[in-house]
């Protein structure tokens, strides 16, 4: 952080003076889950640590990779599925994704 007309010892002894730390956090990823589910992956992040009067904040600052929640689908529950309505493995998988992993409503789309 350099600001125009300040050297680099006199900004640090002025952050000094107000309680301010700065420091860089060596890091390999960033992952930010997000309340719907969805993630925020930051690979080979610059993330600086800043500390004022005991209040910790972090930057993080790079490309961000936007990841969807995707439910987990068991073997079974295709089975299941496939048992149900007579459907492909591949059309059961694709349901099951499409209504996040509930069997009835997989099943009542299927089978209308």
């Amino acid at each position: 952080m350099m600001l125009p007309g300040f050297s680099a010892k006199k900004l640090q002894g002025i952050m000094k003076q107000i309680g301010m730390k700065q420091e860089e956090i060596d890091a390999e990823k960033v992952i930010i889950e997000k309340k719907d589910g969805t993630k925020l992956i930051f690979k080979n992040p610059n993330i600086v640590k800043i500390e004022i009067q005991g209040q910790e904040t972090y930057q993080i600052s790079g490309e961000a990779i936007h990841e969807s929640a995707k439910p987990e689908i068991s073997e079974e529950d295709i089975n299941t599925i496939i048992q149900q309505t007579g459907c492909t493995k591949e059309k059961a998988k694709e349901i099951l994704e499409e209504t996040k992993g509930d069997l009835a409503e997989a099943i009542l789309k299927l089978k209308a």
